[in-house]
């Protein structure tokens, strides 16, 4: 098993490599290119990086921000309309929901399957009469 050499792979680094595009029909040499793994690697990082400001920047100084979910950009007036329409969306959907039970217990009280509680199960609030 080889063992890992850090000079080793230092120098594979480097060695040279040579890339030529032919012509197929004429093998007549189109491009040539003299390329290191270090290069190719160097070359790719720098291209990824640009891509990475390009798009940020594309997000960051163009309106497209106001269309991503969850950026909070918006002005003053938007922000506190949206606000307010959660709250009465919240509101509206307890009241439906309330509504729903009673018309539920109401169904129930109509067809005759009434819960009947017992009373005398029930604890209720001791008064002290020593006013008295």
């Amino acid at each position: 098993m080889a063992k890992f050499e850090p000079v080793n792979h230092l120098k594979r680094l480097r060695n040279n490599y040579r890339i030529i595009l032919k012509n197929e029909d004429t093998f007549e040499e189109v491009i040539q290119f003299k390329l290191t793994r270090l290069s190719v690697y160097i070359a790719l990082s720098s291209i990824f990086i640009i891509l990475v400001v390009l798009t940020s920047s594309l997000i960051i100084f163009t309106p497209l921000k106001y269309y991503l979910p969850g950026g909070g950009y918006g002005n003053a007036k938007q922000i506190r309309t949206i606000r307010n329409l959660k709250i009465r969306t919240d509101s509206i959907e307890t009241a439906l929901k309330q509504q729903q039970r009673y018309y539920e217990d109401l169904e129930k009280t109509l067809n005759g399957k009434v819960v009947k509680l017992d009373t005398a199960s029930l604890k209720l609030p001791k008064h002290d009469n020593s006013d008295d």
